[in-house]
Protein backbone atom coordinates (compact mmCIF):
# COMPACT_ATOMS: atom_id res chain seq x y z
CA UNK A 1 0.00 0.00 0.00
CA UNK A 2 3.01 2.55 0.41
CA UNK A 3 5.38 2.71 -2.40
CA UNK A 4 8.78 3.57 -2.02
CA UNK A 5 8.59 7.04 -2.52
CA UNK A 6 5.57 7.45 -0.07
CA UNK A 7 8.46 6.14 2.65
CA UNK A 8 10.79 8.63 1.51
CA UNK A 9 8.69 11.59 2.15
CA UNK A 10 7.44 9.86 5.15
CA UNK A 11 11.19 9.99 5.98
CA UNK A 12 11.22 13.22 5.07
CA UNK A 13 8.62 14.74 7.56
CA UNK A 14 10.20 12.62 10.23
CA UNK A 15 13.64 14.77 9.46
CA UNK A 16 11.98 17.94 9.21
CA UNK A 17 9.69 16.86 13.00
CA UNK A 18 13.20 16.05 14.08
CA UNK A 19 14.69 19.49 12.96
CA UNK A 20 12.06 21.12 15.12
CA UNK A 21 12.81 19.18 18.26
CA UNK A 22 16.60 19.73 17.78
CA UNK A 23 16.19 23.25 17.86
CA UNK A 24 14.88 23.55 21.15
CA UNK A 25 17.04 20.96 22.20
CA UNK A 26 20.20 22.13 21.10
CA UNK A 27 19.07 25.90 22.28
CA UNK A 28 21.74 27.58 24.90
CA UNK A 29 18.11 28.43 27.07
CA UNK A 30 17.23 24.94 26.70
CA UNK A 31 16.26 24.67 29.93
CA UNK A 32 13.66 27.80 29.96
CA UNK A 33 12.50 27.11 26.21
CA UNK A 34 10.94 23.54 27.07
CA UNK A 35 8.73 24.89 29.36
CA UNK A 36 7.60 21.45 30.60
CA UNK A 37 3.47 20.97 31.36
CA UNK A 38 1.89 17.97 32.88
CA UNK A 39 -0.51 15.80 31.14
CA UNK A 40 -3.73 14.64 32.22
CA UNK A 41 -1.82 11.46 32.68
CA UNK A 42 0.92 13.26 34.32
CA UNK A 43 3.39 12.69 31.55
CA UNK A 44 5.74 15.81 30.47
CA UNK A 45 4.65 17.90 27.76
CA UNK A 46 6.66 20.46 26.24
CA UNK A 47 7.16 22.87 23.38
CA UNK A 48 9.33 20.25 21.12
CA UNK A 49 6.40 17.87 21.44
CA UNK A 50 3.70 20.63 20.11
CA UNK A 51 6.11 21.87 17.06
CA UNK A 52 7.15 18.55 16.16
CA UNK A 53 3.42 17.07 15.91
CA UNK A 54 2.08 20.62 13.91
CA UNK A 55 4.50 19.86 11.06
CA UNK A 56 3.52 16.16 11.20
CA UNK A 57 0.22 17.14 10.94
CA UNK A 58 0.16 19.59 7.82
CA UNK A 59 2.86 17.62 6.19
CA UNK A 60 0.79 14.10 5.76
CA UNK A 61 -1.87 15.94 4.89
CA UNK A 62 0.58 17.09 1.50
CA UNK A 63 1.66 13.79 0.69
CA UNK A 64 2.07 12.96 -3.26
CA UNK A 65 -0.44 9.91 -2.76
CA UNK A 66 -3.83 11.76 -2.37
CA UNK A 67 -5.29 8.48 -1.02
CA UNK A 68 -2.63 8.07 2.47
CA UNK A 69 -3.10 12.27 2.39
CA UNK A 70 -6.64 12.02 3.04
CA UNK A 71 -6.70 9.10 5.71
CA UNK A 72 -7.35 10.39 9.35
CA UNK A 73 -5.02 10.80 11.87
CA UNK A 74 -4.28 9.94 15.68
CA UNK A 75 -1.50 11.80 17.55
CA UNK A 76 -0.49 11.53 20.94
CA UNK A 77 -0.70 15.51 21.14
CA UNK A 78 -4.48 15.31 19.45
CA UNK A 79 -6.00 12.00 20.87
CA UNK A 80 -9.02 13.43 22.05
CA UNK A 81 -10.74 11.37 19.09
CA UNK A 82 -14.24 10.15 20.16
CA UNK A 83 -14.34 6.02 19.79
CA UNK A 84 -17.82 6.18 17.78
CA UNK A 85 -15.60 8.10 15.08
CA UNK A 86 -12.56 6.13 15.71
CA UNK A 87 -13.94 2.62 15.70
CA UNK A 88 -15.11 3.62 11.99
CA UNK A 89 -11.55 4.13 10.45
CA UNK A 90 -9.68 1.04 8.83
CA UNK A 91 -6.34 2.74 7.84
CA UNK A 92 -5.10 5.72 9.58
CA UNK A 93 -1.73 7.39 10.39
CA UNK A 94 -1.03 7.05 14.27
CA UNK A 95 1.54 9.53 15.64
CA UNK A 96 4.12 10.26 18.65
CA UNK A 97 6.02 13.39 17.66
CA UNK A 98 8.21 12.73 20.36
CA UNK A 99 8.63 9.99 22.05
CA UNK A 100 10.87 9.61 24.92
CA UNK A 101 9.72 13.17 26.52
CA UNK A 102 11.81 12.36 29.94
CA UNK A 103 14.61 11.13 28.04
CA UNK A 104 14.54 14.74 25.62
CA UNK A 105 14.36 16.50 28.90
CA UNK A 106 17.01 14.33 30.24
CA UNK A 107 19.05 15.54 27.10
CA UNK A 108 19.99 11.72 26.42
CA UNK A 109 19.51 11.52 23.18
CA UNK A 110 17.39 8.99 23.25
CA UNK A 111 13.86 10.06 21.99
CA UNK A 112 12.47 9.89 18.22
CA UNK A 113 9.53 10.70 16.03
CA UNK A 114 7.39 7.98 15.29
CA UNK A 115 4.67 7.80 12.30
CA UNK A 116 2.85 4.58 11.55
CA UNK A 117 0.37 3.56 9.13
CA UNK A 118 -2.05 1.18 10.01
CA UNK A 119 -4.41 -0.75 8.56
CA UNK A 120 -7.47 -3.38 9.79
CA UNK A 121 -5.64 -3.11 13.42
CA UNK A 122 -2.21 -3.78 12.31
CA UNK A 123 0.49 -1.40 11.68
CA UNK A 124 1.92 -1.76 7.76
CA UNK A 125 4.35 0.85 7.71
CA UNK A 126 5.96 3.31 10.08
CA UNK A 127 9.10 5.39 10.45
CA UNK A 128 11.16 5.71 13.78
CA UNK A 129 13.65 9.02 13.53
CA UNK A 130 15.94 9.42 16.39
CA UNK A 131 16.83 13.29 15.96
CA UNK A 132 19.63 13.75 17.82
CA UNK A 133 21.82 10.93 16.31
CA UNK A 134 20.10 11.23 12.93
CA UNK A 135 19.21 7.60 12.88
CA UNK A 136 15.89 7.03 11.25
CA UNK A 137 14.20 3.02 10.61
CA UNK A 138 11.65 2.88 8.54
CA UNK A 139 9.65 0.26 6.59
CA UNK A 140 6.90 -1.40 5.27
CA UNK A 141 5.62 -5.26 4.88
CA UNK A 142 6.34 -5.13 1.15
CA UNK A 143 9.53 -3.12 1.35
CA UNK A 144 11.15 -4.67 4.61
CA UNK A 145 13.13 -3.15 6.90
CA UNK A 146 15.58 -0.52 6.99
CA UNK A 147 18.15 1.78 9.21
CA UNK A 148 19.41 4.67 7.57
CA UNK A 149 18.48 2.99 4.16
CA UNK A 150 20.32 -0.44 5.06
CA UNK A 151 18.36 -3.59 4.89
CA UNK A 152 17.83 -4.91 8.35
CA UNK A 153 16.81 -8.17 10.01
CA UNK A 154 16.20 -9.66 13.67
CA UNK A 155 16.81 -12.96 15.17
CA UNK A 156 20.62 -12.93 13.77
CA UNK A 157 21.56 -14.37 16.82
CA UNK A 158 18.89 -16.31 18.07
CA UNK A 159 21.05 -19.26 19.52
CA UNK A 160 23.38 -17.07 21.20
CA UNK A 161 24.40 -18.23 24.85
CA UNK A 162 23.84 -15.18 26.79
CA UNK A 163 20.22 -13.05 25.77
CA UNK A 164 20.52 -9.37 25.24
CA UNK A 165 17.29 -8.03 26.41
CA UNK A 166 16.58 -4.24 26.14
CA UNK A 167 14.97 -2.21 29.18
CA UNK A 168 13.10 0.59 29.57
CA UNK A 169 15.45 3.32 30.38
CA UNK A 170 13.10 5.66 32.58
CA UNK A 171 10.15 2.82 33.14
CA UNK A 172 11.65 -0.11 35.64
CA UNK A 173 8.91 -2.45 36.14
CA UNK A 174 8.73 -5.18 39.08
CA UNK A 175 6.54 -7.44 36.51
CA UNK A 176 9.31 -7.13 34.25
CA UNK A 177 11.94 -8.57 36.83
CA UNK A 178 9.80 -11.31 37.62
CA UNK A 179 9.54 -12.19 33.89
CA UNK A 180 13.43 -11.95 33.95
CA UNK A 181 13.90 -14.05 36.87
CA UNK A 182 11.76 -17.13 34.58
CA UNK A 183 13.96 -17.22 31.99
CA UNK A 184 16.07 -19.96 31.21
CA UNK A 185 19.45 -18.38 29.61
CA UNK A 186 21.58 -15.72 31.17
CA UNK A 187 20.90 -12.18 30.37
CA UNK A 188 22.05 -8.42 30.02
CA UNK A 189 20.38 -6.02 29.83
CA UNK A 190 20.46 -3.10 27.33
CA UNK A 191 18.41 0.20 28.57
CA UNK A 192 17.12 2.23 26.44
CA UNK A 193 14.93 4.86 25.84
CA UNK A 194 11.48 5.65 23.34
CA UNK A 195 10.64 3.29 20.56
CA UNK A 196 14.00 2.20 19.81
CA UNK A 197 13.47 -0.38 22.14
CA UNK A 198 11.56 -2.15 19.14
CA UNK A 199 14.31 -1.44 16.90
CA UNK A 200 16.84 -2.83 18.44
CA UNK A 201 15.47 -6.22 18.50
CA UNK A 202 14.65 -5.53 14.88
CA UNK A 203 18.31 -5.13 13.55
CA UNK A 204 19.40 -7.71 15.88
CA UNK A 205 20.98 -5.94 18.72
CA UNK A 206 18.25 -7.30 21.13
CA UNK A 207 17.09 -10.77 21.06
CA UNK A 208 14.42 -9.21 23.24
CA UNK A 209 11.89 -6.88 24.78
CA UNK A 210 9.81 -7.89 27.32
CA UNK A 211 7.37 -4.30 28.15
CA UNK A 212 5.54 -5.13 31.33
CA UNK A 213 4.59 -1.53 32.38
CA UNK A 214 1.73 1.11 30.23
CA UNK A 215 1.94 2.05 26.95
CA UNK A 216 -0.15 3.79 24.45
CA UNK A 217 -0.57 2.82 21.14
CA UNK A 218 1.34 5.58 19.62
CA UNK A 219 4.03 4.67 21.75
CA UNK A 220 4.68 1.55 20.12
CA UNK A 221 2.88 1.46 16.59
CA UNK A 222 5.68 2.77 14.25
CA UNK A 223 8.41 0.15 16.05
CA UNK A 224 5.79 -2.30 15.27
CA UNK A 225 5.99 -2.00 11.69
CA UNK A 226 9.37 -2.25 12.16
CA UNK A 227 10.02 -5.09 13.60
CA UNK A 228 7.29 -6.75 11.96
CA UNK A 229 9.19 -6.12 8.28
CA UNK A 230 12.43 -7.22 9.60
CA UNK A 231 11.11 -10.52 11.17
CA UNK A 232 10.56 -10.10 14.58
CA UNK A 233 7.28 -11.13 15.94
CA UNK A 234 5.58 -8.78 18.75
CA UNK A 235 2.92 -10.30 20.43
CA UNK A 236 0.69 -10.21 24.07
CA UNK A 237 1.52 -12.30 27.14
CA UNK A 238 -1.00 -14.20 25.97
CA UNK A 239 0.57 -15.05 22.40
CA UNK A 240 -1.66 -12.95 20.80
CA UNK A 241 -0.46 -10.30 17.88
CA UNK A 242 0.25 -7.05 19.40
CA UNK A 243 -3.47 -4.72 17.72
CA UNK A 244 -4.19 -1.02 17.62
CA UNK A 245 -7.17 0.74 17.48
CA UNK A 246 -9.76 -2.12 17.78
CA UNK A 247 -11.16 -0.54 21.73
CA UNK A 248 -12.22 2.32 23.69
CA UNK A 249 -8.81 2.76 25.31
CA UNK A 250 -5.84 3.54 23.62
CA UNK A 251 -3.76 1.94 26.51
CA UNK A 252 -1.97 -1.04 24.90
CA UNK A 253 -1.69 -4.35 26.80
CA UNK A 254 1.84 -5.99 28.17
CA UNK A 255 3.54 -7.23 25.60
CA UNK A 256 6.50 -8.74 24.15
CA UNK A 257 8.80 -8.39 20.97
CA UNK A 258 11.64 -11.72 19.83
Amino acid sequence: MLSHDSLNELEAIARKAGDAIMRIYDAPDFAERIKVQTKGDDSPLTQADLAAHEIIKAELKKLSDSTLAELPQLSEESANIDWQERQQWQTYWLIDPLDGTKEFIKRNGEFTVNIALVLNGQPIAGVVYAPATQTMYSATQQLGAFKNGQPIKARQDANAETLKIVGSRSHPSADTQAYLDQLDKPYEMVPMGSSLKLCLVAESKAHLYPRLGPTSEWDTAAAHAVALAAGAEVVTTDGEPLTYNQKESLLNPYFIVK
